[in-house]
């Protein structure tokens, strides 16, 4: 779980270049991007917590094997869901509650049941195990984002 801690600490990091965007790389900006993993973060942490680990029903599917075994999510490949699609232009103080709050969230990760769990798109449902895995290997994707936008 600590591994989303120094993921968190280099999204923060960014927080300054918030305004800043590539159109090679991508349409967005690096505010943009923040906002997004914080919405993902804290969206799907909060649906773990109203969860109930005995409604829990584990689904193999390819997309889940594809991306849990390589680690990676590959670009442009799939579309996120509108409650995680930032739809105003963050401010700084916007971003950094936010941090504050996804901080807060993750560290809530570990008392949940193991069992907790939310509905993902694609993946189906994913425990908390399963969770902290998605949420590694999503922030990572989009920090790759954010460093390609800032080259």
């Amino acid at each position: 779980m600590n591994s989303l801690l120094p993921l968190l600490q280099q999204l923060e990091n960014h927080i300054s270049n918030f305004e800043k965007t590539n159109m090679k790389v991508s349409n967005s900006t690096v505010g943009w991007q923040i906002d997004h993993c914080l919405l993902v973060i804290n969206g799907i942490i909060g649906q773990i917590e109203i969860s109930d680990p005995l409604k829990y029903q584990p689904k193999w599917t390819f997309p889940k094997f594809m991306v849990f075994t390589t680690g990676k999510i590959p670009r442009g490949k799939a579309k996120a869901p509108k409650v995680v699609i930032p739809t105003q232009v963050a401010t700084q103080e916007e971003l950094i509650s936010k941090l504050a709050a996804a901080k807060n969230n993750v560290l809530k990760l570990d008392s949940f049941s193991e069992n907790q769990f939310f509905n993902h798109p694609y993946f189906k449902d994913l425990n908390v195990k399963q969770t902290k895995k998605f949420l590694t290997i999503h922030t990572k994707h989009h920090l790759k984002i954010i460093q390609d936008i800032l080259k």
